[in-house]
């Protein structure tokens, strides 16, 4: 059986456990907003899946994105895609190309660099898992590893896996480095809506940057595969002529999405409150627990990397024993091989009970972790 095949299944069979407990893929399982389930349900039972939507997504979802960043009208619009990951897949396709370098840090989101290397990009990854750096990336260290090749600098902000955010000096002083090279500056801020004080990377730099974004983790909706990317109109018509999706994203889920962005104030204001307790319990109890530790606190995103390599654990040996109790954690090598061994990150976007057995098992499945030496394949 192909790789592709053995992870299909894995998937499936993760999809077909019933009550499984998703605290591996960052994905948001509060009970969605009324007004959300209202939207899609309408546009089911009229029908309207039988119409293709506009290419760029429809108009007042296109605006509603660009407001709800704060930017100024007639700055910037919107691309409506089927989910962040299809955003990124077009802007590697758009900007990477053998002889070009794609620069990012380690850890990141894994697949916009799997994207930039079937295109024949170098992709360059700075090392930031380390407290003398505050596990974040700095502008000393991002100015020594761009050079004239560099066609794309990504940056997931706030990061994933750490949780770090980015202040407005950060992003200045990053686009200020992306400007001098010629590189198109990427912020993946697919969880901006859970940082303290998140900055647009278009408010630095207007032209030559974009944003990425998604209604995956602060709507929860995951599935219905909806997103989008954010750049000046100018750039957003370069990109349109290269879009794949020119029948346009889901119908169905831009309408939950008007209808979520109706709602965001109220609802993340419910999302945040319950996202914070669920990592303050997750904190008190890796603090009981001899050998753990949580390097990055509070976290800017809807999870918690919990390192692991001090207890004398792999990482997917306990994320193997949660699986067999229901509980989905995700291990480290999934975003990164050079730090992978020592963590596992586990996300807080869901509800209190699932966190409290996560919490309730934690130093027996660090125990019985120990004694698994071959753990299944992982992904």
């Amino acid at each position: 059986m192909s790789t592709a095949a053995v992870r299909n299944r894995h998937f499936d069979d993760l999809f077909a456990t019933p009550d499984l407990r998703w605290l591996g893929q960052n994905t948001n399982h509060v009970p969605a907003h009324p007004d959300v389930l209202r939207a899609m349900a309408r546009s089911i039972v009229e029908e309207e899946f039988h119409a293709y939507a506009p290419p760029l997504g429809f108009e007042a979802l296109r605006r509603g994105i660009v407001e709800d960043l704060g930017l100024a009208p007639g700055s910037a619009e919107a691309l409506v895609t089927e989910g962040g990951v299809s955003a990124l897949a077009l802007l590697v396709k758009a900007h990477c190309r053998p002889g070009s370098r794609f620069v990012t840090t380690d850890p990141t989101w894994k697949w916009p660099c799997i994207f930039a290397r079937q295109a024949g990009a170098e992709v360059v990854e700075i090392p930031i898992f380390d407290p003398a750096v505050g596990y974040r990336l700095t502008a000393d260290r991002l100015a020594a590893e761009v050079d004239e090749r560099t066609s794309v600098i990504y940056l997931v902000d706030p990061n994933n896996p750490l949780g770090v955010s980015y202040s407005r000096a950060e992003i200045e002083a990053f686009a200020a480095i992306a400007r001098s090279v010629g590189a198109l500056l990427i912020q993946d801020a697919t969880y901006r809506d859970f940082a303290a004080e998140p900055y647009p990377v278009l408010a630095a730099m207007p032209e030559g940057a974009v944003m990425t974004v998604s209604f995956s983790k602060w709507l929860g909706l995951a599935g219905m595969r909806i997103g989008g990317l954010v750049a000046a109109p100018g750039l957003i018509a370069d990109l349109a002529g290269l879009s794949h999706a020119a029948l346009g994203a889901s119908v169905v889920a831009q309408r939950g999405a008007m209808a979520g962005l109706a709602v965001k104030h109220e609802w993340m204001a419910k999302v945040r409150a319950l996202d914070d307790a669920n990592k303050a319990a997750i904190h008190a109890r890796v603090q009981e627990t001899p050998g753990l530790s949580i390097p990055v606190y509070p976290s800017h995103g809807n999870f918690l990397v919990i390192e692991t390599h001090a207890a004398g654990i792999r990482p997917e040996s306990l994320a193997e024993v949660y699986r067999r109790r229901k509980i989905m954690i995700r291990h480290g090598a999934y975003h990164t091989q050079r730090f992978g061994d020592r963590f596992v990150k586990v996300s807080t976007s869901v509800p209190a009970e699932w966190v409290r057995e996560f919490c309730d098992l934690l130093p027996a499945m660090v125990e019985e972790a120990r004694s698994l030496n071959a753990p299944p394949e992982m992904f």
